[in-house]
């Protein structure tokens, strides 16, 4: 009897456990995404009282209204603008080569190609500091610093490969007797690549889309070195604008914060269900 008993309290605990882990976790994600909106929505006095109110007692939109309309939310509004057309650029380029590059490395292996890959994989993990002079360089000699048509260059570097990766993983597991059924019916390489590997792709593409925007869009440091002006600061730069010489504007740098992370988030959610089976399908090989 005593063995039972000793048995239900370590399950009951085992599970308490369980429960318990994941109540951190959530917390520790959706934490500070809610002190987030509470500070954007908090008055500055309320802001800056302490102890801390983590429930504000004085809710204002003021920071929205001012942002979306007053002067001194201009730049954030072409820097919204300017995010869009960087992650939309970056990501589609980024995209189309890496389609054919993932093809080709699944369908033609070899030890070069191979070896290519891995290149191509640590020219993503390399530090940005060691290539941003260079990058710097032929930015300027082409008249491309402080534009978005640079900027998406400078991203295409690191998403085109990290997108590569990917893609190879899932086409891996397309099989090839749909494509030899395609070529004896007499359909080209290209005919076969449009017609059959990127429909049974669909998910894999659409998780690579994903994620070329959330790290486009997300990006930083690259933006901060190569743009200074309105035609070309994106988000993750304007919101960093808030923190003046002398002090800091706590509250328009949360509003900011919001703003920004609501098109990744709503992204995410609506493409979920494409995300996991993307990424679970193209783990099984490669």
């Amino acid at each position: 009897m005593s063995t039972v008993a000793s048995r239900r309290a370590g399950k009951i605990a085992r599970r308490f456990l369980l429960y318990f882990a994941v109540v951190i976790l959530c917390l520790s994600i959706i934490g500070p995404f809610y002190w987030l909106i509470v500070s954007s929505l908090s008055d500055l006095k309320d802001l800056v009282a302490i102890p801390l109110d983590f429930f504000p007692k004085h809710i204002t939109f003021e920071r929205y209204v001012k942002i979306f309309t007053a002067q001194d939310g201009a730049s954030f509004r072409f820097a919204i603008r300017n995010s869009v057309a960087v992650a939309a650029l970056s990501t589609s380029v980024s995209l189309i080569v890496a389609i054919f590059a993932s093809y080709s490395l699944s369908r033609f292996p070899g030890r070069h190609r191979s070896n290519m890959l891995y290149v191509m994989l640590a020219t993503y993990m390399m530090p940005p500091v060691a290539i941003l002079l260079s990058l710097y360089v032929t930015l300027r000699q082409l008249h491309l610093v402080n534009t978005i048509w640079g900027l998406s260059i400078v991203y295409c570097s690191f998403l085109a490969p990290f997108l590569t990766w990917i893609l190879k993983g899932f086409i891996d597991t397309v099989p090839k007797d749909i494509e030899e059924a395609a070529t004896i019916d007499g359909a080209s390489r290209f005919g076969t690549l449009v017609r059959i590997v990127l429909p049974i792709a669909v998910p894999g593409i659409i998780a690579a889309v994903l994620l070329g925007v959330l790290m486009s869009w997300d990006e930083f440091f690259y933006a901060l070195i190569f743009t200074s002006t309105n035609q070309a600061v994106t988000l993750p730069v304007a919101i960093a604008q808030f923190t003046k010489r002398h002090e800091v504007d706590y509250g328009m740098m949360a509003t900011g914060g919001v703003i920004a992370a609501l098109p990744p988030v709503i992204l995410a959610v609506l493409l979920q269900r494409y995300l996991i089976q993307g990424l679970t399908s193209g783990s099984v090989k490669g």
